[in-house]
């Protein structure tokens, strides 16, 4: 599969399905169709629109979508976006509020490259912007990457999230959502023993495979299954003739989004015939929850070749992470180095991405931090995105992460303390899970 042709002809099914959906939507909206007894076209005009959106929303990059945020004067501040650092594979963004004093939290989001846009932590952004400065990693699409930039693999993550760390100082939080907990915190550790004064205050790790094999899903049973050499070949192709990164081997956002789909086929198919029978009523609206929803999850970007294959090779197959064995250039990065940064790890019931157990694990790795400083939570009921973006972050889980926050942070000023949880400060346990009550 690893030919420009291959790549092109998924792209050209892709666009030729939207064309499709446009069509059906034209003919099934004709005025003249309103003579017809029949709901045939109102489903035809239905069905047309919701494969053209879905169609289209593939290859579009969706945008923050963050205006303003309530200043403690409850008048509303503008937010702007801007790019910090600018890095070939990556940036760190900033949202900026204006006319507001900087608030003395200051949190650096990590987000997953795992096939979708950074913009899928939309809304743990927007719950995070009222009560901190904010910043983020913002991957690019490989796709638009040229050749001559090079590669881009776990080491080349691991170094960028070092830097944009070093950047932003050792009063920065750190809080790495899924895929990069394990990469973030080798990267704390590569701080540790290389610029130690350079080391975030605290590090949260929310439903990151840190050790893959501590508790079985369906991700890590295919991880377990197939080897390298039928993953390239069934995985990698290279960016067609239209982008800048053409010829470059990379994981295709559309093939990605095929296994996103496969893992819950029946439920998505669901919740497509039930918008198109909406749209067909007149029911549906162009920000309803469903395209909300999937304008964001259809939206996919490629990773490079070299990034997907070494972590599967190395942080689920080999587990490099979770035996303490990671390297860059061949330097081994040290887990246990981390002597000062308060970590704090956040799992869900339910995950059926990153099961409970797996993020944990980096608690016992990290044998030179003191145990009160390490601390866990364990979210009742929640699954994988519930976690960080849905109704269990917003209850539950913000809260916690900011009092964490506060409690490692003995220069903030009390006026700042404890939003989250009533001016209490939130406790701080080990073994094994904090649990919260649920609100």
């Amino acid at each position: 599969m690893r030919y420009i042709a291959t790549y092109d002809l998924i792209e050209s099914w892709r666009n030729t399905s939207a064309w499709l959906g446009a069509t059906a939507q034209a003919i099934g909206s004709y005025p003249a169709t309103g003579l017809v007894p029949t709901p045939a076209f109102s489903l035809l005009a239905a069905w047309g629109e919701v494969t053209e959106r879905a169609f289209s929303r593939m290859v579009a990059k969706p945008d923050w979508g963050i205006d303003t945020v309530v200043g403690e004067d409850g008048r509303d501040k503008l937010v702007s976006v801007e790019t910090e650092l600018k890095r070939p594979f990556g940036d760190l963004i900033r949202f900026r509020v204006a006319e507001r004093n900087e608030k003395p939290r200051r949190i650096l989001l990590v987000a997953p490259m795992s096939g979708h846009y950074a913009t899928l932590l939309r809304s743990t952004v927007a719950s995070l912007l009222p009560d901190a400065e904010v910043w983020i990693t913002d991957w690019h699409n490989a796709r638009e990457i040229p050749v001559s930039e090079g590669k881009f693999d776990v080491e080349d993550f691991t170094l960028y999230l070092a830097d944009f760390m070093r950047h932003l100082g050792p009063d920065v939080h750190v809080i790495a959502v899924c895929q990069p907990a394990p990469l973030a915190l080798a990267a704390t550790a590569w701080l540790a023993g290389d610029d130690p004064k350079a080391q975030p205050r605290t590090l949260t790790l929310i439903g990151g495979p840190i050790d893959p094999d501590a508790a079985a899903t369906d991700v890590t049973d295919f991880g377990s299954r197939v080897t390298m050499g039928q993953l390239e070949e069934l995985a990698i192709q290279r960016v067609g003739l239209k982008h800048a990164g053409v010829g470059r081997m990379v994981y295709p956002g559309l093939l990605q989004l095929s296994s996103f789909m496969a893992m819950n086929a029946e439920r998505h198919g669901r919740a497509f015939r039930d918008q198109i029978i909406a749209v067909a009523k007149g029911e549906a609206a162009d920000h309803d929850r469903h395209n909300r929803f999937y304008d964001e999850y259809l939206a996919v970007m490629d990773m490079t070749a070299e990034f997907y294959l070494s972590t599967v090779e190395r942080v689920f197959k080999r587990r490099d992470i979770a035996r303490n064995a990671f390297t860059i250039g061949g330097r081994h990065v040290d887990i246990s180095a981390i002597t000062d940064v308060a970590v704090k790890v956040v799992e869900g019931e339910e995950d059926d991405i990153s099961a409970p157990g797996q993020c944990l694990a980096a608690l016992d790795l990290l044998t030179g931090l003191p145990d009160h400083k390490k601390a866990s939570h364990l979210e009742p009921g929640a699954g994988h995105y519930g976690i960080f973006a849905g109704g269990s972050w917003r209850k539950n889980i913000r809260p916690l992460v900011l009092d964490f926050i506060d409690a490692n942070s003995p220069d903030l000023p009390d006026a700042h303390r404890a939003r989250g949880t009533n001016g209490k400060k939130a406790p701080h346990h080990r073994a094994p899970y904090e649990h919260s009550t649920p609100v």
